[in-house]
């Protein structure tokens, strides 16, 4: 009975149910079209010979495309940044930097504006960069100060580059200090740095300008608040803004702060630190608000102080350089990665203090030498 079932199935044409059939070709993660142009992009990027000539010829789009290239993470886009910075470096150093911070709020965007078309008008180049805070959860920026400059962004001697924080604490991107030198490189001899307005402990901002302006408003405060606040000891000056929605506040809260400033020790500058109305609605103060910036950098010349400082801040750099290159070889370590989840996970079983595992990741015992 089998052999007659055998040659029944061998007489019979069949395909099997578990036979494969080639189906349709699955399409890519990315569209072929966007590879083509992200590989004739990369084919087309400029050199570092272009980059610099550009730069320094004042072409906007190759100091853009530096710029990101400054800011960019991977490894051989820093190379090449490095390069850039350092072909710049003799081009750099003329202009005057300006730091403006204040509590979110204070008109700082505004204020960049009216004094960036002062400034324009009196045949000033200006560079703004403006430093957006980054998200901790999603880690994404706005970026959206530029929106708040309409008539600044348009005009052909000035230029606006937003950042994003990226995680950097003082209320200034990791980055800026570079790209101040690609700004100055391209014949800009004003650069305003707009931090964040974290309002309290903005250090890193005030190691990279020479004149530091902390924006206030009325009803902040009175004077023991502002003998708290240790961003009024890094300040050259205090400029009330909106002053023009309650001229009586506004003229109160500057009494406020000169009696505050009366308790500060005298800065290393030597220079009297002044408190000044202003709105950059109406454009008031404006004008003195430059004068005085002008007045302090002739001043600080003068004295010494202004080298010294820039001096200072090269030192500054030097070190942050050495602690961020630290940090980063010390988390590309091989193999770094699992030992960090191991011991996170000892911390959480109670095995382990954090303490005793960072000494432990960073090689040295608990209590303990390297030697």
């Amino acid at each position: 009975m089998a052999s007659e079932d055998n040659k029944l199935y061998s007489n019979f044409d069949y395909e099997s149910a578990l036979s494969v059939k080639e189906g349709v070709k699955q399409p890519g993660q990315v569209n072929d079209s966007y590879l083509d142009k992200v590989r004739a992009r990369r084919r087309n990027e400029p050199t570092v010979e272009e980059l610099v000539s550009g730069i320094i010829h004042g072409d906007r789009i190759m100091l853009s495309r530096a710029i990101t290239l400054v800011e960019s993470t991977l490894h051989e886009h820093q190379q090449r940044a490095q390069q850039v910075i350092e072909r710049c470096l003799p081009y750099a150093g003329k202009s005057v930097r300006l730091g403006i911070t204040g509590v979110p709020g204070a008109g700082k965007s505004t204020i960049i504006e009216a004094l960036g078309k002062y400034l324009t008008s009196h045949n000033h180049k200006v560079a703004v960069l403006a430093i957006d805070p980054s998200s901790e959860r999603s880690k994404g920026s706005i970026l959206g100060d530029k929106t708040r400059m309409e008539e600044l962004s348009v005009d052909p001697n000035a230029f606006i580059r937003p950042s994003p924080s990226a995680g950097s604490l003082g209320g200034v991107a990791r980055k800026t200090r570079e790209i101040i030198v690609l700004c100055e490189a391209a014949g800009f001899d004003v650069v305003i740095v707009e931090t964040v307005g974290v309002g309290q402990s903005e250090v890193a901002a005030h190691s990279m300008v020479d004149f530091f302006l902390l924006l206030q408003l009325a009803n902040t405060g009175d004077e023991l608040q502002g003998i708290k606040r240790g961003i009024m000891e890094m300040a050259d000056m205090i400029a009330i803004n909106k002053c023009d929605l309650d001229p009586v506040k506004a003229e109160l809260a500057a009494t406020q702060y000169r009696n505050a400033l009366h308790l500060f020790p005298m800065p290393d500058s030597q220079w009297m630190v002044k408190v000044m109305l202003c709105s950059a609605y109406t454009h008031q103060g404006v004008q003195d608000l430059w004068n005085n910036v002008m007045e302090y950098v002739t001043f600080t010349k003068s004295n010494g102080y202004f080298y010294h400082k820039r001096q200072q801040q090269n030192i500054r750099i030097l070190n942050e350089t050495i602690e961020n290159g630290l940090r980063d070889r010390f988390f590309n370590a091989p193999g770094m990665e699992e030992r960090i989840a191991q011991v996170s996970q000892d911390i959480l079983d109670n095995k382990i203090s954090a303490y005793a595992a960072a000494d432990l990741l960073l090689g040295t015992p608990s209590g303990g030498s390297n030697a």
